[in-house]
């Protein structure tokens, strides 16, 4: 697993209150149709937070099926000498990447906050549209 040490980025924390980090947000809308750019995400939510940024992965539409309980799982079929989505998914969080999902759109899917993967949260559009107004940059999937 990445973590701050073994990938050589300093770790000193600017500061121990998220709301004064730098914030870094990553959107995805992408789910297991394109596995190829949710371990992207992953993988560069994971490389923000290793640059002491508060990052948030912020999942929309497709993306919120990745982190449903089992849906991974169920769903990736594995590639040779290829990191999954699992992987991805454990280094991110390592790092302490926030990961929220768009609560209409868990609506739309009838998807609960007990159905997510433990540590993901649910969140509303204006609490992305608000941090997205605040971060320092934003990415999207």
């Amino acid at each position: 697993m990445a973590t701050k040490e073994n990938i050589g980025i300093e770790t000193l924390v600017k500061n121990a209150d998220p709301a004064a980090q730098d914030l870094f947000i990553v959107l995805c809308a992408s789910g297991f149709e394109n596995v190829e750019r949710v371990r992207s995400a992953l993988m560069f939510a994971a490389l923000a937070a290793s640059a002491n940024y508060r990052t948030i992965l912020y999942c929309i539409q497709n993306a919120v099926d990745i982190m449903i309980k089992g849906m991974i799982e169920k769903n990736e079929i594995p590639k040779p000498g290829l990191p999954t989505i699992a992987q991805r998914l454990q280094e991110a969080m390592g790092m302490g990447v926030e990961i929220q999902c768009c609560t209409q759109t868990m609506a739309n899917k009838r998807v609960t906050e007990d159905d997510l993967l433990p540590g993901v949260k649910a969140a509303g559009a204006m609490n992305l549209i608000s941090l997205a107004s605040e971060a320092k940059g934003t990415l999207s999937f």
